[in-house]
Formats: C-alpha cells, structure tokens, sequence
C-alpha cells in the first residue's frame, strides 16, 4: 500500500499510552471515525475515564512498554484476539527526562531508551506477526521535532532516544513494505498535551554546570502550558492519513508526518545547515576517495 486509500470498513487500533495527552486525544478521534481500540496504558486505574464511556468499539488493556518483549507480547496477543485482528499499531507511549548530559550519564540515557526507543521496538516486534499474516497494516510511531533540534542543554537524552526512533521507523518502513505492511513517523512540535513534566535531573550535580543546569531546568519547567499546538488536531491530521480522509484523500502515504509551525520551522532550519555546511566543504566532502 503506497497510498492513502479511503478506508470504508472500520480498523482495529491498538494505541499505547492514551491515559492523556495525544494518545487520550487520538482514541477520540479514532472513534468518532466509526473504528474500533484497544486503549493501553501502564495502569488500568488510568483509563477509568476511558472505561466509564461505556463505547462497545472500545476495551482497555494494561500495557507498560518497559516490560519487555515477551510481556508485551503477550499483551498485543491477547488484544489481536479482542476483534480478531489488529490493522493499525500506534507507538505512543514515551516520556521526556530532563538533564545535563554529563550528569545524567548512560544511567539517564538507558532510562530514557528504555520507553522511546525499545518500547516501541518491543511493540511493533509483538504486532508484526499479526500485520504479516495479513499481508495489511499500519505501524505509527511518533516522534519528535527534537531530534531535528537536539541543540538545547538538558534536551540530550530525549532528543536522542527520538533521534534513534525516527531512523528505526525509517529502516523498517523499507523492510516491511513488500509484506503490505505501512509505516508512519509522526513528528509533533510542542502541544499542549498536559502531560506533567519529569523532574529535572539534578542527583548528580557538576560545579562546572551550575548556572547552565539553572537556566536549563527553568526553561524546562516554564514550557507547561504555554505550547503553541493543539493535539486534538494534530491526531485528527494522524486518523486522516491512516483512514485517506480529509486532506488525505487520494494522495500518496507520506510516511514521515511532521506536526506544527515550530517543527515545521526547525526541520527547515536543520536541513538548511546540513546543506550548507556541505556545500561549504564541498572538497573535503568530494576529496577523500582513491585516486583512480
């Protein structure tokens, strides 16, 4: 599937982390579509909002992304057989932890991975078995802006860890294409999802990054609130692409989604860089090869 078809029949959506933010906005507009879900997130207590609806298109599994892989494929298992098949995976859950980079060390980095990056991996490894046999699916994976903005202090083990997503959904777009199976990288600015901000790192504490670390976690602890984006929209964008309605119809799948004028602008800006920088080298660039 290389375009973005109509979709006439209701999907079967498993969405992980939907106790708020993007993941409570996309079970919303998901069903208002008609489709069907499978809410997760790491407490059933956390979807009690979700469960009150009382929606028949809708059921509730715990599902904690860090539980590892036989864990969590139980769970994508037992979900594939709430309606008999699963059509579109979205990789939702993930968390930001704040921190100077030294600071935080491999420990933080580790932390950090283990919800954006081997999360996702260990949930798309659990549904591609049942996406195969079908020879049909979408695989969603929401990114970030940050990995084409990394340059902010404290921003280093999150820009990472979605840095590294990003590229993981780019090799297994090519490597499950030919089973029918589709793609999606979603790449939000910053939206004002009221998810509470992670505490800033600060257990091991440079000298040297005092006053950095200061205004560093101020400006982390300012951002609540004030974020240009409007989620609910940004996931109705997302159910159009998946569905090839609104301004999805009838055009080609894009696999990479990027959300917001502020990732919008950044995106532009770092792709600028990179190709000046090279032009600006352009003899180094060119100049390393053997002699012929």
């Amino acid at each position: 599937m290389t375009s973005s078809t109509l979709i006439s029949t209701p999907l079967v959506w498993l969405i992980t982390g939907t106790s708020s933010g993007f993941g409570n906005c996309l079970v919303a507009s998901v069903l208002a579509r008609g489709d069907r879900v499978i809410a997760t997130a790491r407490s059933l207590e956390r979807l009690s909002h979700l469960q009150a609806q009382g929606n028949p298109n809708l059921c509730v599994r715990q599902l904690d992304v860090t539980a590892g892989a036989a864990a969590i494929a139980a769970v994508v298992a037992e979900a594939a057989g709430v309606w008999g098949r699963l059509d579109v995976v979205v990789n939702n859950a993930g968390a930001g932890y704040p921190g100077l980079l030294e600071e935080g060390g491999s420990d933080l980095l580790r932390k950090q991975f283990a919800v954006n990056f081997f999360g996702v991996m260990d949930v798309c490894a659990a549904s591609l078995p049942f996406l195969r046999a079908q020879r049909s699916g979408t695989i969603v994976i929401v990114g970030s802006r940050s990995a084409w903005k990394p340059e902010i202090p404290g921003l280093g083990h999150y820009a990472a860890s979605k840095a590294a997503v990003g590229a993981l959904a780019e090799t297994l777009t090519a490597e499950v294409a030919p089973l029918g199976v589709r793609v999606l990288l979603v790449e939000p600015g910053a939206f004002r999802t009221n998810v509470s901000a992670q505490a800033y790192f600060t257990q091991h504490p440079i000298a040297d990054y005092d006053a950095l670390r200061g205004v560093s976690a101020a400006r982390f602890g300012s951002l609540l609130g004030t974020e240009p984006g409007d989620p609910a929209r940004a996931m109705e964008a997302v159910v159009d692409v998946v569905r090839g309605e609104g301004r999805a119809r009838g055009r080609a799948w894009p696999g990479r989604l990027v959300l917001g004028t502020d990732a919008e602008r950044d995106v532009r800006a770092k792709c600028k860089r990179v190709l000046d920088n090279m032009d600006e080298w352009i003899e180094d660039v060119r100049g390393v090869g053997f002699d012929s």
